[in-house]
């Protein structure tokens, strides 16, 4: 990374730490498949003379945990073992919130409580299972399942233990073997483990600071139980970037990784995909993550997939951290050392389908279908209007990846000789020339068709 780069990344980072009042602060940016800027400020126990952080100084991630169980959902999900569509109830009977499924817990939209209930978690011991499933029983849900976002602790809660029962392991178990030891992620623990920043909280009108207390969340743990490293977290983003196909396949980050549910807010509009915050910018950068808050303890984790970046932020303040910094540095890195797109090579195989790539219309509207792979390609609108979309090849089938057209199959019919006459897709008819053959466009054409106005 250039040294001016550095010094502006190192300028953002310093400045957080100071208007945040905030014990300690490190903060990294991963481009590519490392860590390629980091620093620390401040110090980890409080004290005017204590330790500075390092790349390897443990912080509690709070809810960037839940990234972690949507991660092993996933992989269930990919194995077959678990639906989206399932009820919770088939993995973890007896709750409250039986009917709320897999899909609605993972983007924060099964309308479950936000918090268990007293005392508040996050700064107690917690129960184990049974004493927590007893605690909810009087609960129910606040609102209708997939009606809107809300955001609930309780709900990964709720994942952790199906994961558990599928696993039949316990759930930080599943995540040591199945994504830290595969990414070498040896400094991220589900207690903290030295050297390890003090949860601090700075008094509001004073520069004094109080120990927070730390604990085992219990049942409630998947919520936000895991500590970690700068170092560890960058070797996390290789997931999100699409790099560590052993832990998840790129194409399952990709479904993660869609903007599903909208976070609306008084300070503005998110969204949140599967067990992931998605972030859209003023410059059209999209970034997703998670934030992290536990009491001592405030965390950011971003991933910018198109530059190939991520950065992370954490820090050991109650309060404190402002919620722009994670994304301000991949702005930074973005608009001075912005991603080099891979070469453009020829594709290695011709597709078995290429004749229906091409110019298309639908009805007036000009079309293009265009190859991106073998098992990939695109729907680009040639004028001023048309839906855009892109489709990958499954099972035997072109399926819609994004936009109006996001699940749909896209499909070549032919005559009765073979030959090709046009496309479908969501009942849309796709022709080589606006509105021909008239044997197949919905609803016929109008005879003698194209004419002059009188």
């Amino acid at each position: 990374m250039r040294p001016d780069v550095e010094d502006l990344l190192l300028a953002r980072a310093a400045r957080s730490q100071v208007v945040g009042r905030l014990p300690s602060l490190t903060a990294g940016v991963v481009q590519g498949d490392a860590l390629s800027w980091w620093v620390g400020r401040g110090s980890i126990d409080g004290t005017p003379a204590g330790p500075e952080p390092d790349a390897d100084t443990q912080y509690r991630i709070g809810s960037i945990t839940k990234t972690f169980v949507a991660v092993l959902v996933m992989r269930l999900r990919d194995e077959g073992r678990i639906s989206l569509d399932d009820e919770l109830e088939r993995y973890v009977p007896g709750t409250p919130f039986g009917t709320r499924t897999v899909a609605q817990l993972l983007a924060q939209a099964g309308g479950v409580p936000a918090e268990p209930p007293e005392p508040w978690w996050e700064r107690t011991p917690g129960p184990a299972w049974p004493e927590f499933l007893e605690r909810l029983r009087g609960e129910s849900p606040v609102l209708a399942g997939g009606s809107r976002f809300h955001y609930s602790n309780v709900g990964f809660a709720l994942l952790g233990r199906a994961i558990e029962e599928v696993r039949k392991s316990g759930w930080a178990d599943c995540v040591r073997r199945e994504v830290l030891e595969p990414l070498s992620m040896t400094r991220t623990t589900t207690r903290p483990e030295a050297p390890a920043a003090c949860g601090l909280a700075v008094h509001p009108w004073a520069d004094v600071v109080l120990p927070e207390p730390e604990h085992d969340a219990g049942a409630m743990a998947p919520a936000g139980q895991l500590w970690s490293t700068l170092t560890d977290l960058a070797r996390y983003a290789q997931v999100f970037l699409g790099q560590a196909p052993d832990v998840l396949d790129p194409a399952t980050v990709e479904l993660m990784a869609q903007p599903g549910v909208v976070d609306a807010r008084p300070t503005g509009w998110n969204a949140y995909g599967l067990g992931l915050q998605v972030h859209a910018g003023e410059d059209n950068a999209t970034v997703v993550g998670h934030s992290g808050s536990m009491p001592g303890f405030l965390a950011s984790f971003l991933v910018d997939r198109a530059q190939r970046t991520a950065s992370v932020v954490l820090a050991n303040g109650t309060a404190g951290l402002d919620g722009m910094i994670g994304r301000d540095l991949l702005r930074i890195v973005r608009e001075h050392e912005p991603a080099v797109p891979q070469e453009w090579r020829p594709m290695s195989a011709l597709p078995p389908d290429l004749e229906i790539a091409g110019p298309w219309f639908w009805g007036p509207t000009p079309l293009a279908v265009r190859f991106r792979s073998v098992d990939t390609l695109e729907i680009v609108p040639l004028g001023a209007s048309g839906r855009a979309a892109v489709f990958r090849r499954q099972d035997g089938r072109w399926v819609g990846l994004d936009g109006y057209y996001a699940g749909e199959v896209l499909q070549a019919r032919r005559d009765a000789d073979g030959a090709l006459t046009h496309l479908v897709v969501a009942t849309f008819v796709l022709t080589r020339d606006p509105y021909q053959p008239h044997d197949v466009q919905p609803g016929g054409v109008v005879p003698p068709g194209w004419r002059p106005l009188p």
